[in-house]
């Protein structure tokens, strides 16, 4: 058994963060530094009829004012694609500065650069910006008449509609029907770090510090954009303040900072304020979503319908694809799923942390819960009667686990001693209830094919490296165990170098995919090494190992041993120096899977909750919250429950705090900042228990690793509103649940 992996090893890079040496995009130091600010629009729909820059220019430190009539045109225009590896990755089909045309509320019309963020700031307040205001439609109310079917998702990724069966048949046959329509408010991303991008030219080279979560991604994106070689741009990500999608794609104030340096001649540092984070890297759109189920008396499902309408931009066919889970974790033989857009004033919506799976397994979880209610069945045993051996195409899971989670689960929280009738448990004025909800999140891959390098130098110091970054999920910890567990040496000589495009390629940490792809490349680099290692050793006729079979030969804290007579080994080090060789390297390389594996791809959960809910006011307290899941091999136990338990309270977040509206006649975010967008605090945090079930899957990858970025999220909203019905005997049908919704919920 290895010593390192699947161990609470300690974060290698806390040392780093707790004391200040770590050094993020914002804190790059170099000569001559000048600061960008975008000047937002103050409309969402219209042109601008002219800038004023007078007052601005004779303000103090100003270098430079870039508006759409003297910024550099871009090379290539942007256009919406699905892969953040091997192709560019922008955030959205439309680029500012080219034109006069405004699409959104906050969408860039100006560029100022100056010597300092302050001065930078102030002569953006002194700019003279006339609109041509036209009419602005903001949400799905104001566009439902014009609402068409989508037919591709995520830039063409993924197709919109699922059917199989015959689904109005099915319901109209069906022994139980449930219909349910929910209203989601708009998430934002809100990481504790802006997005911020460093740009410096040198010559024809570029080379940026960018906070992004693939490096690969902002180089390919720039490159295009820009119209230069691939090989003139650099980019460097050591450090990332948190992401949770905002910082998958590529915006354009990535480019905008490049165009901004090459025009001064200086570096520049952009940096997205806190009010710009609400506007300028996307966000979870609102929607509306509608679940149709169908089933015999015996609970088995018989029809699933699950629609979805949403807002995209004007330029781009964006919706999170809600039908993704709700279409295989329960069997049933008729089902559609469908996604309706309308085009409105706001810019492209992104990945936002579970995207789709998390509304689109509250609409499915709270459908089921209502479900068991009609056949008086137990939701728990309805879930697990209802999850197939097999996918929705016919094919095995890679691996499964839902049950044993959900059976585990309603063990360790009590499950089997309440009772299941609503509004009947009191303490003081809280009525008390409790709630459970499946999990599941795809697992995905993305190409291409994955690279790691592994070296060792004779003083038996290896170093380890891939482009991979490190945004707060410890892949520098993870992957250093992958690393010492691969070549069988000690951590303590170990280095991981990562967040470079000069290393070797890994893709965008996105998906949940970043464990799995990355820890393949790294433990196949590792383990050449290791093999090539031996291979040298059992060949020098000076080794004790001559003419040993490799097979017969174990590796441990860096040294070779025979498993035949455990006196014959030799360190690692001593090889290699014996025969003047001051390191030896090996490349490693993992293709994922196709698309079109024919295996059922999912991670699995359970999620439980217990609330309190003040019968009077309607303010929900979560008391405590249990999830169990089953994500394949876990690298580290310590940082896989610190991913976990953060997407649980996400979850949480969602349930009660988070929602944004848009003004309807203005198209402008109703709350741009951390006073007014509510996220959880200490105070409003339970006591949250993570448990994992063990599962095997030689799917996925070498090491069998599933990943837990957002499997956390799923389902954690959807058990604390089936406790707050259980709790009252409302049926909760918005999101954020606030203290008006559950006041006024369905009985």
């Amino acid at each position: 058994m290895s010593p390192v992996l699947g161990k609470p090893v300690n974060r290698v890079d806390g040392p780093d963060k707790v004391t200040g040496t770590g050094r993020y995009c914002g804190e790059i130091v170099l000569p001559g530094l000048a600061y960008g600010l975008m000047v937002g629009s103050s409309i969402a729909n219209g042109r601008v009829v002219s800038i004023d820059t007078t007052a601005a220019e004779e303000a103090g430190g100003v270098l430079a004012i870039m508006t759409h009539e003297n910024t550099t045109k871009i090379a290539n225009q942007p256009h919406l694609l699905p892969s953040l590896a091997g192709q560019p990755a922008p955030g959205e089909s439309f680029f500012p500065l080219q034109d006069d045309v405004v699409h959104y509320w906050g969408q860039p019309v100006a560029l100022m650069v100056a010597e300092s963020q302050e001065q930078a700031a102030h002569a953006a307040r002194l700019l003279d910006i006339t609109y041509d205001v036209g009419v602005p439609v903001a949400t799905i109310e104001d566009g439902r008449s014009q609402a068409y079917e989508a037919k591709m998702l995520f830039g063409g990724l993924m197709p919109a509609r699922d059917e199989r069966g015959d689904v109005a048949g099915a319901l109209a046959s069906a022994e139980v029907t449930v219909d349910a329509t929910y209203h989601f408010a708009a998430n934002h991303h809100n990481p504790l770090e802006p997005s911020v991008t460093t740009a410096q030219w040198d010559g024809d080279r570029l080379t940026l510090w960018d906070s992004t979560m693939g490096v690969r991604a902002s180089q390919l994106t720039v490159a295009t954009l820009l119209g230069i070689p691939l090989s003139d741009v650099r980019v460097i990500t050591h450090f990332v303040g948190g992401g949770f999608g905002s910082k998958a794609m590529v915006w354009p104030h990535v480019t905008l900072a490049a165009l901004a340096a090459r025009h001064v001649r200086r570096p520049v540092r952009l940096t997205l304020t806190r009010p710009q984070t609400f506007t300028s890297n996307g966000h979870r759109e609102e929607q509306e979503q509608r679940i149709t189920l169908g089933a015999g008396r015996d609970g088995m499902l018989t029809a699933i319908r699950h629609q979805k309408t949403s807002v995209t931009s004007p330029f781009d066919d964006w919706a999170e694809p809600a039908t993704g889970t709700s279409t295989q974790i329960y069997g049933c033989a008729n089902y559609l799923g469908m996604h309706s857009l309308i085009k409105g004033n706001t810019m492209t919506p992104t990945f936002t942390r579970a995207p789709g799976e998390s509304l689109g397994s509250f609409t499915l979880e709270t459908g089921m819960d209502r479900l068991a209610y009609e056949l008086d069945m137990d939701p728990v045993e309805l879930r697990i009667m209802n999850h197939p051996p097999v996918d929705n195409h016919g094919n095995t899971w890679s691996s499964d686990g839902l049950a044993d989670c959900l059976r585990r689960g309603a063990s360790l929280f009590g499950w089997s001693y309440r009772d299941p009738r609503p509004g009947i448990r009191q303490e003081g004025n809280n009525l008390i209830g409790t709630g459970v909800a499946s999990a599941g999140y795809p697992v995905a891959f993305m190409m291409p094919v994955q690279h790691a390098r592994a070296r060792i130098f004779n003083d038996g110091s290896v170093v380890i490296q891939t482009s991979a970054q490190e945004f707060g999920i410890g892949v520098t910890t993870s992957m250093s165990q992958v690393g010492a567990d691969g070549l069988g040496v000690d951590m303590d000589v170990l280095r991981f170098e990562a967040g470079d495009t000069d290393l070797p390629n890994s893709t965008s940490a996105v998906g949940s995919m970043g464990a799995t792809m990355a820890s393949s490349a790294v433990h196949n680099a590792a383990t050449t090494l290791r093999n090539d290692l031996i291979a040298h050793a059992v060949n020098d006729d000076k080794s004790p190992l001559h003419g040993l079979s490799p097979s017969s030969v174990r590796v441990a804290d860096g040294r070779m041993t025979s498993t035949l007579d455990p006196s014959i080994s030799e360190s690692y080090s001593d090889l290699l120096q014996r025969n003047r060789l001051l390191d030896m390297e090996a490349l490693g390389s993992w293709t994922p899977p196709p698309l079109d594996t024919p295996h059922g791809l999912l991670t699995f959960g359970a999620q439980f909750a217990e609330v309190a809910v003040d019968k009077d006011l309607g303010l929900v307290r979560v008391r405590r919250m249990l999830g169990v899941f089953a994500p394949g091999r876990v690298l580290n136990p310590k940082l896989a429950r610190s991913q976990l338990l953060g997407g649980m309270l996400w979850g949480l977040s969602q349930a009660l705090l988070e929602g944004n509206q848009i003004d309807r006649q203005s198209g402008r975010w109703a709350l741009n900042n951390l006073g007014e967008y509510l996220v959880p605090v200490h105070a409003d945090i339970p006591d949250i228990q993570v448990e994992f079930v063990e599962v095997e899957d030689d799917v996925v990858g070498p090491l069998g690793v599933k990943g837990v970025g957002e499997v956390g999220q799923v389902g954690a909203a959807a058990a604390i509103a089936n406790a707050v019905f259980h709790a009252t005997g409302r049926r909760m049908n918005e999101l954020p649940m606030t203290a008006e919704v559950v006041m006024n919920g369905a009985g």
